[in-house]
């Protein structure tokens, strides 16, 4: 039994109004190569299929026509809910899509039953039992009681998924005893476990006020498929728990840096021509039962979008530019520039910098070199030489507020500030020490 995980595809999103468009149809068609060279009996979509609850019209196309092309292969496939996906965009062609090999699991639900998935190789066998669980919202398991606190409601929640997962897995227990087979047990998730790595692109979702779920909560399935985290990883030490991550960089922190991109030479027909090669950590995970025996093997995906990241001052921009002289396809850049005092002309600059080059700069980031220094000073200063209010200057040190909305936001910030501390110590004082009324003062 061969079963393919992946997840976050995020088919429909603009990356600063630069649609993706290409890049997931290139992604799509080499993921139906690797289906069909690997043989693979399954694929599990752990969530986030789309990029928002109402994605363009071309997104669902993409997403219908994959879906017809998998089933052409003899592939099953599995979608899951996501925190971005639309339950009821998801179930409108739930039945349709039945039709093609294809089950969408859309939000959970008390029914055990349609959550917990029989998956057979292309053969007819039945090769492993899914348990199904996507983006868990706090109505599919709990229901809310009057006079809870936000503790309360956090552990509640976080006792509720855990046992919808146990229960899940009892019932696939059940399931398996039923078909008198040793079949491995598959469980999916859309959340955050504790203890991952996120980046710039991952939205933070609360279910509730449940931050993260612990992963040693998880039941002790063969292999648990993770969506939502857009970097691949294993959770708590385990290679059994991992997140693929996203097929495509959704933001410029998944990519590697600059000095990553490498540049290599390759003879053809007697000259030497170069070419850019950029490392990205993008994977599906394709897993392998057999005969009681477990294969977990990463698979690199192809870059289907030069993307790179620059930083320095506008002499080190400059001379890191002529990297990209002889570069073929367009690379789209984030820069990072540290500069001394503000520069009203610097996106200007970088213009002058990059024309006649084949890049995009797509974001362009100012830094203060004073952050550093800020940051070293921090370094060598204890707490207990400062003030809460230092240390609330100090971090706002970190920021650029230049613009007049900026400046009002940070007037914002440190007036919510000053109530917040004052409210702190307040309740910090002794009783007989606080403020009484003047026409009680004796």
């Amino acid at each position: 039994m061969k079963i393919l995980h992946t997840s976050d595809w995020h088919l429909g999103q603009n990356f600063f109004s630069k649609s993706r468009k290409r890049e997931h149809q290139k992604f799509l068609q080499w993921l139906l190569e690797l289906v069909e060279k690997q043989s693979i009996d399954t694929i599990i979509v752990a969530g986030d299929v789309f990029d928002t609850g109402s994605p363009p019209s071309y997104a669902r196309e993409m997403y219908n026509q994959f879906v017809v092309d998998v089933h052409k292969t003899g592939c099953t496939l599995v979608v899951l809910g996501g925190n971005h996906d639309s339950v009821s965009m998801l179930n409108e062609s739930k039945e349709l899509l039945a039709c093609l090999n294809t089950h969408v699991i859309a939000n959970s639900n008390e029914d055990l039953t349609s959550q917990v998935l029989t998956l057979k190789t292309q053969s007819g066998e039945v090769g492993a039992i899914l348990c199904a669980v996507p983006f868990v919202r706090p109505r599919d398991v709990v229901q809310s009681l009057a006079g809870e606190t936000s503790v309360d409601k956090k552990q509640s929640l976080g006792h509720a998924i855990k046992q919808h997962y146990h229960q899940l897995y009892q019932y696939a227990e059940q399931v398996r005893d039923s078909l008198d087979a040793q079949l491995p047990i598959v469980a999916t998730g859309h959340l955050t476990a504790v203890g991952v790595t996120a980046s710039e692109s991952v939205r933070d979702i609360y279910i509730g006020s449940l931050e993260a779920f612990d992963a040693g909560a998880f039941p002790p399935v063969d292999y648990m498929a993770l969506g939502h985290i857009h970097r691949p990883q294993i959770v708590a030490k385990s290679e059994s728990i991992r997140y693929c991550g996203s097929p495509i960089p959704l933001s410029f922190d998944e990519i590697k840096g600059f000095d990553e991109i490498k540049s290599i030479e390759q003879a053809e027909a007697g000259t030497q021509t170069r070419q850019r090669i950029q490392i990205a950590n993008k994977q599906v995970v394709v897993v392998e039962f057999d005969n009681n025996q477990k294969k977990i093997t990463p698979t690199s995906i192809p870059i289907f979008q030069a993307m790179a990241v620059i930083k320095g001052d506008l002499q080190q921009i400059e001379q890191q530019l002529q990297q990209f002289t002889q570069v073929k396809d367009t690379v789209w850049l984030c820069i990072h520039v540290e500069v001394q005092d503000y520069l009203s002309d610097l996106q200007a600059r970088i213009q002058s910098l990059v024309e006649g080059l084949n890049v995009e700069v797509l974001q362009l980031r100012r830094t203060r070199s004073q952050q550093a220094k800020a940051l070293t000073q921090m370094q060598n200063e204890t707490l207990a030489e400062l003030s809460p209010q230092d240390v609330f200057a100090k971090r706002l040190q970190l920021e650029t507020f230049e613009t007049e909305i900026e400046q009002q936001r940070k007037a914002r910030i440190l007036d919510h500030f000053k109530v917040v501390l004052s409210e702190v110590e307040l309740k910090d004082l002794p009783e007989n020490d606080a403020v009484m009324p003047q026409g009680d003062v004796k």
